[in-house]
């Protein structure tokens, strides 16, 4: 049967072993104000649990790893598919119910607004911080490596970026064509380095006020020693993507054709 798509937007969700907070989050998603603008692609990164049956019960569209590739990795993947269907744009939220679906008219709003010059942000970000937003408790550590890469992130941009860790993205299709081919996207932390390399290479990021829950249950990909690895390899990471393009001037004549479109 040949595919048809209707609507202009995608909702990508990563999931792993998430089949406690996967039947709410389509139940919202499903409600007629996101269903109406938006398609969802499920991106179930190798789940030993019943995640993959529960969405593929629900008829949306589904992309199942044999081994887990990491958080990085099934963006990455879902970024090709938006690009293969003709999407333009993207949402990426997470599947454990800490990225309120009423974040999701606000981000594609936001993503078809123009600026005073006539040009639309390539990247939305959903802060947690902006007046408006909604936050949860963070650990020491998380707010630390927050205010780390905040100050980072400015130094080398000079822009602020409030909640350079959000996870609730919306992206253009030149962000999208950008992030999915090789060598431009992290397969394990795409975090707030990702957020630098996009403003440096010149392209247009924005944030608005998001809503963002605890969770409720289940394992964090930011538990025990992770938040430590995390912040450790976060840092190099702004380094190392500092050095790429600044010093070494890698990836600029990749990024002028898609800034160009």
């Amino acid at each position: 049967m040949k595919y048809k798509k209707t609507k202009e937007l995608l909702i990508i969700i990563p999931t792993y072993n998430e089949e406690k907070h996967i039947n709410q989050l389509l139940d919202q998603l499903e409600k007629p104000e996101i269903a109406s603008i938006a398609d969802i692609l499920v991106m179930d990164d190798g789940s030993t649990d019943g995640t993959n049956w529960i969405v593929k019960s629900r008829n949306h569209a589904l992309v199942t790893h044999i081994f887990n590739l990491g958080y990085g990795g099934a963006l990455q993947l879902g970024y090709k598919y938006a690009i293969r269907r003709g999407y333009k744009y993207v949402i990426q939220m997470d599947a454990d119910g800490q990225h309120d679906p009423c974040n999701v008219p606000l981000l594609y709003h936001y993503l078809k607004t123009e600026d005073e010059n006539g040009h639309c942000p390539d990247i939305v970000l959903g802060s947690r911080f902006l007046k408006g937003g909604e936050s949860f408790y963070l650990s020491p550590i998380k707010r630390f490596a927050i205010g780390l890469f905040r100050k980072v992130i400015k130094w080398a941009t000079k822009k602020d970026i409030t909640d350079p860790t959000t996870g609730l993205q919306g992206l253009s299709k030149r962000a999208v064509l950008y992030y999915s081919r090789y060598l431009h996207f992290d397969n394990q932390y795409p975090d707030a380095n990702m957020i630098m390399q996009m403003l440096l290479l010149g392209f247009r990021v924005e944030e608005v006020p998001a809503i963002m829950h605890a969770r409720e249950t289940g394992v964090s990909m930011h538990s025990g020693l992770k938040p430590i690895i995390y912040m450790l390899h976060m840092a190099y990471s702004l380094l190392a993507v500092w050095i790429r393009i600044k010093v070494l001037k890698k990836d600029l004549g990749a990024v002028n054709d898609i800034l160009l479109s």
